[in-house]
């Protein structure tokens, strides 16, 4: 017996249920903990090296017999026993549980009471956790509770809550300790509950960008009754805040197509908020929310909603009304020190006047690039609007319009003799999944035509989008908007202007990396941390000598360069040079290939990667 299992043997080990009842006991006045305890060092376990399909039958090979042992204490014993012996992790349990036959539900669930209330390892409550979300009944509940308070188990106690039918209450006690994508899972159990304590928790929820997203935020607008909230005389700024940030999240495009589209009520309360915008107190929240919102009025998705002649452009005069206001317009002025608010601070002072500037009417085309709010990171994305109307979220509908620098900084919207056929748009979910939007863009004396369209069939369930026709443009209106789209990098910041100019300098000199055996991927900014230049490439030996086996072994590398003060164009520079004289692939991070491509290579694989 080793040292570890002889000492484990003297000291029993808790439950996990007691671990956690013992220490939410010791906190003051029974405070919740934000993001739950942490569970307690976990007894040694070996891993089982099967494959996902392979481990949930081993799983549920191991549990099948046990669930109709009339010797409930004995099958809980064999279960700790026999999935510790096997390694198996408890994202396997979960689906494995789910898809057990239960051919005798009493002594399944009395396994399952078992499990959960005396287990003293993750595997042995997860299995207990799954049963109870399949056969658990009202005396479950204070145990269920009780287990959601440790990290890694809010999610399955929600789900097992919300399957028997606890009250409201016992979900909305766990509410304060669950963030991340347990919260979603809360989010959506009180979204669909129709009682007043759920949408007094839902009108308050923190919406976490990684939680709540576009859908999410549509389900809790409708669960709370957002437009009749709104209607009451008064409404406190906390819920008026909440409202607007609803709204702007709905605008978004994270969750594949933008929801407000879909909302039934979202012209009344566009309306009914920014009334009452002039409530809120000004601060940086408050002004990127409100900024979020007069974007996507000006050029965005809820352009198209079914406005009243002259209502969407007074509801924007009200918001610029409200944000030119001395205390407003001082907001952004200040210089934050905290990364993230000065990167929201410094996103209001390039985007304020955006959805405000007037363009000249008589222009067919306008092509505007669009930020959202840096602290709900989402997509850059190239907005065309044709007679003035959002092309992309009329026409396509299931994804952004791809990003600058793919239609502007590559030239691919320039119209040449030559007929060439352009990706406006891309599923959020890939092209492979859900299709994109295609045009064939080619000059015909004095205009310029959009023709030939391509776009996904519509499911039958959905209304199909109107025929696009082709669309006729002033060869010289259209290259002069195309010229002044290439040429505004207004809307940029420094890091994302650095992987701009990397780009162009790769362009102009692409031997900078096939020299080295890499092909180039993409350049931009890291998508969690916006001030981070990203360059990606791939290691393909043979590349530069023009024998590259497309059968054989490659990595993928990513360069990451932060973001230290130094102008965009030297940052630039700097960045090329040593491209070209010292090979990347010495300080650049293996992200993608194979552990076994790594080795043939004479790379050693990066700790933490699975494959």
């Amino acid at each position: 017996m080793s040292a570890l299992e002889e000492r484990g043997a003297l000291t029993p080990r808790p439950s996990l249920y007691e671990y956690a009842l013992r220490l939410h006991r010791a906190e003051p006045k029974g405070r919740l903990p934000k993001g739950g305890y942490p569970l307690p060092d976990p007894p040694q376990q070996q891993d089982s090296g099967l494959k996902w399909t392979e481990a949930q039958a081993a799983v549920s090979k191991v549990l099948a017999p046990l669930l109709t042992d009339p010797d409930t204490v004995r099958a809980a014993d064999e279960v700790h026993l026999r999935l510790h012996e096997l390694g198996a992790r408890d994202r396997h349990i979960r689906v494995a549980v789910a898809k057990l036959p239960l051919d005798d539900e009493a002594r399944a669930r009395a396994l399952g009471r078992r499990l959960a209330r005396t287990g003293i390892s993750t595997p042995t409550v997860s299995v207990g956790l799954g049963l109870l979300a399949r056969l658990g009944e009202p005396e479950d509940v204070p145990y269920l509770k009780v287990l959601g308070l440790l990290r890694g188990f809010t999610g399955p106690a929600v789900r097992a809550l919300t399957a028997l039918d606890c009250p409201t209450a016992a979900l909305v006690w766990l509410a304060d300790c669950v963030e991340g994508r347990e919260l979603r899972h809360m989010v959506d159990a009180l979204a669909a509950r129709n009682d007043e304590a759920a949408r007094a928790w839902l009108l308050l929820v923190p919406l976490e960008p990684r939680a709540v997203g576009s859908s999410t935020a549509r389900r809790i607008a409708e669960a709370v009754r957002l437009d009749d909230v709104l209607r009451e005389d008064p409404v406190d700024t906390r819920t008026v805040a909440q409202a607007g940030r609803l709204l702007s999240r709905m605008t978004g495009l994270r969750d594949f197509r933008a929801e407000i589209l879909a909302y039934p009520h979202a012209v009344t309360a566009y309306d009914d908020l920014i009334a009452r915008a002039s409530q809120l107190p000004p601060t940086l929240d408050h002004f990127a929310t409100l900024l979020c919102l007069a974007l996507d009025l000006h050029s965005g998705p809820s352009f198209l909603l079914n406005w009243r002649p002259g209502q969407r452009e007074a509801l924007l005069d009200t918001l610029e009304s409200v944000l030119t206001t001395p205390a407003w317009a001082a907001v952004p002025a200040d210089e934050p020190t905290d990364p993230a608010e000065r990167r929201r601070a410094h996103w209001i002072r390039r985007t304020a006047r955006q959805p405000f500037t007037a363009r000249a009417a008589s222009a067919r085309l306008r092509v505007e690039v669009a930020v959202r709010d840096p602290a709900e990171p989402d997509t850059v994305e190239t907005r065309l609007l044709i007679d003035g109307r959002p092309l992309v979220p009329e026409a396509f509908g299931r994804g952004p319009a791809n990003s600058p620098e793919y239609l502007l900084d590559s030239g691919r919207l320039r119209a040449t003799a030559e007929p060439r056929e352009v990706q406006l748009a891309e599923a959020y979910c890939t092209e492979g999944c859900c299709g994109a939007l295609y045009v064939t863009i080619c000059r015909d004396g004095d205009h310029v035509v959009w023709r030939d369209w391509r776009r996904p069939t519509t499911p039958p369930s959905r209304q199909p989008p109107p025929e696009l026709p082709e669309y006729r443009f002033n060869a010289a209106d259209y290259d002069t908007e195309i010229a002044r789209a290439e040429n505004d990098h207004s809307w940029a910041w420094p890091a994302r202007n650095t992987g701009r100019l990397i780009a162009a300098g790769l362009r102009d000199r692409p031997d900078l990396m096939t020299r080295w055996d890499a092909g180039p991927g993409w350049v931009g900014t890291d998508f969690t941390d916006p001030d981070v230049t990203v360059l990606s490439f791939m290691y393909w030996p043979g590349l530069a000598a023009g024998q590259r086996d497309k059968d054989g072994p490659w990595l993928q590398f990513i360069w990451s360069l932060p973001e230290d003060g130094t102008p965009p164009e030297d940052r630039a520079t700097a960045a090329l040079h040593l491209l070209a004289t010292s090979d990347p692939k010495t300080y650049a991070e293996i992200r993608g290939g194979s552990r076994e491509f790594a080795e043939a290579l004479g790379f050693p694989w990066p700790e933490g990667e699975s494959r």
